[in-house]
């Protein structure tokens, strides 16, 4: 094994914030060597402090340096100082662990988690040594694969990834070190790099791009299909049917630097079955499987007393609709052994589900901060959502937060959904004074953050037909806004920049053909997409001009259900009837209730992979499952129909 770490050393002191570089962490881990192994390079595609804290990243390290045939390490996206460096000096990309250069791993496996982030990946496979483009790689070459929720529609890096992993990670990394140990077994012989991509294909859970066959008709997409009679044509996900036998990460790693979401994080469950329209996590995440309370309370000690952190978050979709989290934040802040000095803080937030009785618990160590995401402004458009919170319910939770000792909160609203209306965006508004107004009869100081992003419709979601609204649109959204709220001090206003809503939602449901698009993107230095000082629209609409792409056909348009998408050869298990009918309803404005407290809709998630929800409770959450009690069989007065544009 060799290390970068004398020639890298020399170069920290000319760099910003080199603590990003060093590793070291508590938690870190540096595998031996072993030829016969399989060396997986871990790689968050963003900086150091936005990377570490990524749970999905931790659980696969430990998973992966567990097994006797398997090695794994992290790297990160260097920042363009120390990659003005590194090219200079003609150094790769390395381990933070062992410093050990990118083109001695066996695999390089990317999270993603957000399509901006798509040139960032390209810039590290260049920096591995590796070509970007997957035709042009050999045995010499590492693997380049890829996984998290943005690969529910992979086409876009089709042309740069070798294989996706599609769903859980936690049993299909085996299953594929498994393939790659007898690959590395027989001595990788020449030639046979399209041999064992073919037998990843057969791999559940994972899609190899280049064993499929695209056909176009014009613009459209015609068809998606396998090149062999063995390789499957549609790609099903992985699914972890009981979270109890991954407690994972055993050993969270502790940072050197200051990174987000600095404090222990435990997973309490995955999926969600509210049915937020707009949510793809929720979608593609079902069924619900709970963590039993007796091992969240273990991880919860265990990690505590390792780390030496006194504030933990309980992470999950919503996590206030875990049965019994009173019980776990109550037993959490009443460890004897914590000294009274644990914070809880529950990131993910159903206001319908936020209680006096938890406000009270978690302001009992210290008060972290509070977000609620009503999403809409109006009950008419959070019934079209299927957010189905009311008003009171939000004032309640805020009135509870206030009344134990809050002074600000954060409301997260989306802006640009499905039949949006001036009235809705002005409700928005008008739920912000009113929070504050509810917050004034406890402290004269309360005050709220307005918090406006534009909506980007993704694959596996009933909106995934809706044509997103233009950036022209989107601005005309927010200076409405901006004009309501200009005179009320305690109404912060912040939104998202439109332009890259736009080129998000390019490739949120974007195919083959955007490929050249990102490539021209990362070489004319389009990296760091995700940073606003970095981000530039004209680069991505002037590449797509030279390829012949209408960003307005990719992303303002509405599909219709005999459209074949992108990802259709991609399963989540829902069924596509299930969400055309729920974009129908939605334009209806009819709400869908909860189904782990109701008789099952059938979307597929469940029955097609022969696994239920898994809840610890049989009775709804406080605040019940809808939180409700409203009517939710009859819609809206606003009769939606959508055509093509004129």
């Amino acid at each position: 094994m060799s290390s970068l770490w004398p020639q890298l050393e020399p170069l920290l002191s000319e760099v910003e914030k080199p603590a990003r570089y060093i590793g070291c962490e508590d938690g870190a881990q540096r595998p031996p060597h072993d030829p016969d192994s399989v060396a997986w390079l871990l790689c968050y595609p963003d900086t150091y402090e936005i990377g570490l804290p990524n749970q999905g990243l931790q659980i696969l390290y430990e998973i992966l340096n567990e097994r006797s045939d398997a090695e794994a390490e992290r790297s990160y996206a260097p920042w363009t100082d120390l990659e003005a460096q590194l090219r200079s000096r003609r150094m790769p990309l390395f381990s933070v662990d062992t410093h050990r250069p990118a083109s001695e791993f066996d695999v390089v496996a990317f999270n993603l988690s957000a399509e901006l982030v798509y040139t960032n990946v390209l810039n590290l496979v260049d920096l591995s040594g590796a070509p970007v483009r997957s035709a042009d790689r050999t045995e010499a070459h590492p693997l380049i694969a890829a996984g998290g929720h943005c690969t529910y529609n992979p086409e876009p890096l089709a042309d740069f990834v070798d294989f996706f992993v599609i769903g859980d990670g936690e049993e299909v990394v085996g299953d594929i070190t498994d393939v790659l140990h007898r690959w590395k077994r027989d001595g990788r012989p020449r030639g046979s790099r399209h041999a064992v991509l073919r037998e990843l294909a057969s791999v559940p859970g994972v899609y190899v791009p280049s064993m499929y066959e695209v056909t176009y008709d014009g613009a459209d997409l015609v068809s998606v299909e396998p090149r062999y009679s063995d390789v499957p044509a549609t790609v099903e996900k992985r699914t972890v049917a009981d979270l109890a036998e991954w407690p994972y990460p055993r050993n969270q790693l502790v940072p050197l630097t200051e990174v987000v979401h600095d404090r222990l994080n435990v997973e309490v469950f995955r999926g969600c079955t509210r049915g937020c329209r707009f949510c793809q996590a929720g979608m593609i995440t079902r069924p619900v499987r709970e963590r039993p309370s007796d091992q969240v309370r273990q991880m919860i000690s265990d990690g505590l007393r390792r780390t030496g952190y006194d504030e933990v978050a309980l992470t999950s979709l919503s996590t206030a609709d875990y049965s019994g989290i009173g019980d776990v934040v109550a037993s959490t802040v009443d460890d004897p052994s914590m000294c009274g000095r644990v914070s809880v803080s529950l990131p993910s937030l159903r206001v319908d589900a936020f209680t006096v009785g938890i406000a009270t618990e978690i302001q009992r160590a210290r008060r972290t901060g509070l977000t609620f995401a009503p999403e809409a402004g109006s009950w008419r458009l959070r019934q079209v959502i299927n957010k189905l919170i009311t008003a009171e319910d939000l004032y309640a939770a805020v009135e509870s937060a206030y009344s134990q000792g809050w002074r600000r909160m954060k409301l997260y609203f989306l802006t640009g959904l499905p039949t949006e209306t001036d009235e809705d965006t002005a409700a928005i508004a008008e739920l912000g004074r009113n929070c504050v107004e509810i917050g004034r009869r406890y402290n004269n100081g309360a005050s709220v953050t307005v918090s406006v992003g534009g909506f980007v419709p993704k694959p596996f979601t009933p909106f995934q037909w809706f044509g997103q609204n233009t950036v022209t649109e989107l601005n005309r959204k927010i200076s409405l806004l901006r004009d309501d709220l200009r005179r009320d001090r305690s109404v912060r206003l912040k939104w998202h920049d439109p332009a890259a809503t736009l080129a998000e939602g390019i490739m949120s449901r974007g195919d083959r053909r955007l490929g050249p698009v990102i490539e021209d993107v990362w070489r004319a230095g389009g990296t760091f997409q995700e940073w606003s000082e970095h981000f530039d629209l004209g680069r991505w609409t002037e590449s797509m001009a030279r390829h012949g792409l209408d960003p307005d056909w990719y992303a303002h348009r509405h599909r219709t259900l005999d459209e074949v998408l992108p990802w259709d050869h991609i399963s989540a298990g829902l069924h596509k009837d299930f969400l055309w009918q729920d974009w129908r309803d939605a334009l209806e404005g009819l709400g869908l209730e909860d189904c782990r407290w109701t008789p099952c809709y059938d979307c597929g998630a469940c029955t097609g992979y022969g696994i239920e929800h898994i809840v610890a409770s049989a009775t709804p959450p406080a605040g019940g499952s809808q939180g409700t009690g409203q009517d939710l069989s009859t819609g809206h007065e606003v009769r939606v129909s959508l055509g093509v544009r004129p």
